[in-house]
């Protein structure tokens, strides 16, 4: 035990590791930020969400404060895993309950309906016009709003686009 304490530095300041442990304390957080990582969940690092971005940042900070020796190395990485642990269950929650996935994950805004914009709902997610037109560029391929059914800003932030259905000429020759 006294052999892991000296190649991770458990018992040194940030002024005196050394960069052998300080190596070593990165390859065993890494394996551990990839359990925490499964323990999340895929979803938790796929998704754009502020509620998943939260987790993102968070797990960084701390964590690199263990690799660096700015706090102590078991109780920096318990604290993250803590935060893991706080996520999935949220998660959960927010899963079985609307309110708590409204709270914790916001919800969708209407953008554009029927070609018409809604302007409130522009001005409240602080998406421009230009940020709309990118929008309708990317996700949904078309050039103008008019030519949208709805536009929808995710929850992720993503915008998502459903087209106007057009009526299709009948390809049969009218009797």
């Amino acid at each position: 035990m006294e052999e892991l304490n000296e190649l991770l530095g458990l018992h040194v300041h940030s002024d005196d590791i050394t960069a052998l442990q300080m190596s070593m304390r990165a390859v065993v957080v890494f394996f551990v930020a990839l359990a925490q990582l499964r323990l999340a969940g895929t979803r938790a690092f796929s998704s754009g969400s502020a509620f998943d971005m939260v987790l993102k940042i968070i797990l960084g900070a701390v964590l690199s404060r263990a690799i660096v020796a700015a706090s102590p190395f078991w109780p920096t990485v318990i604290a993250a895993t803590v935060f893991v642990v706080l996520h999935r269950l949220l998660a959960i929650a927010a899963y079985y309950s609307d309110f708590v996935g409204r709270i914790i994950k916001g919800k969708a805004r209407v953008l554009v309906e029927n070609g018409e914009l809604h302007l409130h709902n522009l001005r409240r997610t602080s998406i421009s016009r230009n940020d709309l037109a990118e929008g309708l560029r990317d996700s949904g391929g078309l050039e103008a709003t008019t030519q949208a059914k709805k536009v929808v800003l995710e929850r992720n932030g993503r915008i998502s686009v459903i087209k106007m259905k057009h009526d299709k000429p009948s390809s049969r020759p009218e009797q």
